[in-house]
């Protein structure tokens, strides 16, 4: 019998609502062509138009979306999140993030004129934040998770300030997964006291609960943060050994040493080499004493003839001639990069692992300085200080950096002369190794002397806010760089740097350079206008950042 056709539905009842699965590509694509060009995927009402419908259609859908629910089946309700004991934020500061979470998208164009900008100063004021020991306003996660998802360098900072709510919003939306692989900030992590909720949550955990547990553990005692992860280290995959690892580097301790030995015969080449990196920072370690005795024979001084006044002592280097099994063992790689000679790649790696104190018994009882001084034979020299640079870095041993940075205001010490062609060394990095006070006055001497062109990294490294000195030097030579005629926008990248960290009491000495001066001779046209608006947001800045401070230390209201 044949059945009556079923009436086709009409669009008001035949499209399933902005709840369905998959709607919201839908409604942006009616949206972007048009209500009147294509029908919109949503129940219209009647005496409502398809227009209307769409956009209470989106409002509905951007809600779901930023309380991190997605359209879909029912299912079982997710357990409620869990508590964060940690005080909320001022007013003022919660108004402030607020503002700073909604300006977070970059600008664009040279030229900014007198406004601060927001978007390089939220690091900091999480960064703040995070030190008093606040957390996130509940209204506030969805935009600060967003924020964190499209900029890594706010990924720590954000998941600190987001807390134990903020992994538990991430589980229920995939745009925020990444807050779960990465490490958050203080987690309601079990104590030493607690040792079964310590154990639960190392083998039930998130991989960045597991990891911040570990990390926690070390640092209270690092014998039982090691004994948690031996525990299960067999079972772990690769890439969880080698994040692992490099946790254990922040408490590196002698008693890690037969542990890190067992690792150098790890299955994973990247936790070998960890492993043998993270020793060579044990003066005392065996592979340190292996790597002396290997690296040691390949360098020795040469005494000039008796008798012969005008010759000078030098070094003489004899790299190895292979690269054996027991050098691959303890972490040395036998193939050298494209350019490289295979000797000096094997000497490289030797003398970088050598403990640096061994050094001046080798060679007649000489000081880092003055051996760092004496003259290489051949083409060694940037090799052998390359390597002793490297060495310093992972050691943090100041005195052989010292020596290797050598006297900031030699004028004929410019950065290509510290890092001459062909040098891998990194001048920033040994730089961290010196104590703040004293990185931040041989970084002035520096830019008091050679100016700002090779300083940039070197700032960057500097403590903040920084100290009345180096901040003095990098005002001094950007108002000499103003006088030379040039535009600020050569120099942005150092503006920049003085925005956020030059301290924000200097405010008020630096309003002085906001005038607009005279142009010397043959400068470029409008720059005395430029420099005088750079310099206005500089001292903006400083204040609005004096201003987040006193918020968040609750004297604003």
């Amino acid at each position: 019998m044949p059945t009556t056709p079923t009436p086709s539905p009409t669009p008001s009842t035949a499209i399933p609502t902005a709840a369905a699965p998959g709607a919201w590509p839908d409604l942006v694509s009616a949206a972007l062509l048009g209500a009147e060009r294509r029908t919109p995927p949503v129940a219209v009402r009647d005496g409502q138009t398809p227009a209307a419908a769409l956009l209470d259609a989106a409002a509905v859908g951007t809600v779901r979306r930023r309380s991190a629910l997605r359209p879909a089946p029912a299912a079982e309700r997710p357990a409620p999140a869990p508590a964060d004991p940690r005080p909320p934020l001022p007013p003022a500061a919660r108004r402030r993030l607020a503002l700073l979470l909604a300006d977070r998208a970059p600008g664009s164009g040279s030229r900014r004129g007198t406004d601060p900008d927001l978007t390089e100063l939220l690091p900091q004021w999480l960064a703040a934040a995070d030190g008093r020991g606040y957390r996130a306003p509940e209204a506030l996660l969805p935009a600060l998770l967003d924020a964190a998802r499209s900029r890594t360098d706010l990924r720590p900072a954000a998941l600190a300030l987001a807390g134990p709510r903020g992994l538990w919003l991430a589980r229920l939306n995939d745009d925020w997964r990444f807050a779960l692989r990465g490490i958050g900030g203080p987690l309601s992590l079990p104590g030493a006291d607690a040792p079964e909720a310590v154990r639960r949550l190392w083998e039930e955990g998130l991989f960045a609960e597991r990891v911040a547990l570990l990390t926690s553990l070390r640092r209270r005692d690092p014998r039982a943060g090691l004994a948690l992860l031996a525990a299960t280290w067999a079972t772990e995959r690769a890439e969880d050994r080698l994040m692992f690892l490099d946790s254990l580097g922040e408490a590196l301790t002698p008693s890690d040493e037969p542990f890190l030995e067992q690792a150098l015969s790890d299955r994973s080449r990247n936790v070998r080499t960890t492993a043998a990196e993270l020793l060579s920072a044990l003066p005392g370690s065996a592979l340190a004493a292996r790597m002396a005795e290997r690296s040691l024979v390949c360098v020795r001084l040469a005494r000039p003839a008796p008798g012969d006044a005008t010759a000078t002592e030098v070094l003489v280097v004899d790299p190895p001639g292979a690269c054996d099994a027991g050098m691959q063992r303890d972490g040395v790689a036998p193939q050298p990069p494209s350019g490289r000679g295979e000797r000096a790649w094997w000497l490289g790696q030797l003398v970088e692992a050598t403990p640096l104190d061994r050094w001046p018994g080798r060679l007649g009882g000489r000081s880092p300085a003055e051996l760092v001084a004496l003259p290489v034979a051949g083409d060694w020299r940037t090799e052998l200080h390359d390597a002793w640079c490297r060495a310093a870095v992972r050691q943090r041993h100041a005195d052989w950096a010292r020596a290797l940075l050598g006297a900031p205001g030699d004028p004929g010490q410019a950065a290509a002369e510290l890092a001459p062609a062909g040098s891998s060394r990194d001048l920033t990095k040994l730089l961290t190794v010196l104590p703040d006070d004293e990185r931040a006055g041989w970084v002035s001497e520096f830019i008091a002397v050679h100016g700002l062109a090779d300083a940039f990294r070197m700032l960057g490294v500097c403590a903040v806010p920084w100290a009345e000195p180096l901040g003095r030097a990098v005002v001094d030579a950007l108002d000499i760089a103003r006088d030379a005629g040039s535009y600020p926008w050569s120099f942005s990248g150092v503006m920049g740097l003085a925005e956020r960290c030059l301290d924000p009491a200097a405010a008020d000495r630096l309003q002085m350079l906001t005038a607009v001066t005279d142009e010397p001779e043959g400068a470029s046209p409008g720059s005395g206008g430029y420099w005088s608006e750079a310099f206005q947001r500089l001292v903006g800045t400083l204040r609005l950042r004096a201003a987040m401070h006193a918020e968040l230390a609750g004297e604003a209201s």
